[in-house]
């Protein structure tokens, strides 16, 4: 996973997985955009207007939890 963000556009950008992916984007809102690769597969995430959403986007917190009860192990 890659976090970036572009300060002039504003735009936070979360790279599920790497490479390069001809992508399906669905807008949740108009500053949310999610990317699909072929097979539906999550690619990334798009925040725009990120400023607003995050204190810091330029240096975001990460939280990892319950990886492995959410992957259905114990």
């Amino acid at each position: 996973m890659k976090i970036s963000y572009d300060k002039e556009a504003d735009a936070l950008y979360i790279r599920l997985i790497e490479g390069d992916h001809e992508c399906r984007v669905v807008r949740l809102t108009s500053d949310i955009a999610l990317d699909f690769a072929q097979g539906e597969t999550l690619v990334g995430i798009e925040v725009l207007g990120a400023s607003r959403l995050f204190p810091k986007p330029e240096q975001p917190t990460i939280v990892l939890e319950d990886l492995l009860a959410s992957a259905g192990r114990p």
